[in-house]
């Protein structure tokens, strides 16, 4: 498996960890305070696309490390989750780590 499977899944899931917690806060001002409903809409929107990639990179990185469809179902939730990502990233990286291959390593094969 190439590195960059891993990176973009690593990128995505640090990038929707931090859009929930900003949605989770618009949520609050807007219902706790009653404003930001215009900054409220475009962070839900914005998440939601960016979740959808993220979902699209996990199952790569999944198919490609051939997990069980339970452990690939909870990478998949853990966007969804506040903070999850935060504690599965590190782990899912662990254990992808021995399953990349060094591409400075790989030589082309001279007949």
């Amino acid at each position: 498996m190439k590195r960059s499977v891993l990176t973009r899944y690593r990128v995505m899931a640090y990038v929707t960890a931090v859009m929930l917690l900003v949605l989770g806060t618009c949520m609050v001002f807007k219902y706790g305070f009653d404003t930001g409903d215009d900054v409220t809409f475009v962070v839900s929107q914005l998440h939601g696309l960016l979740y959808i990639i993220y979902l699209v990179f996990a199952f790569d990185l999944g198919q490609k490390a051939r997990w069980p469809f339970g452990r690939l179902l909870w990478v998949l939730v853990a966007g969804s989750i506040p903070f999850a990502a935060f504690f599965v990233e590190p782990r899912v990286t662990a254990e992808v780590e021995a399953l990349v291959e060094d591409e400075d390593s790989e030589e082309p094969v001279s007949a």
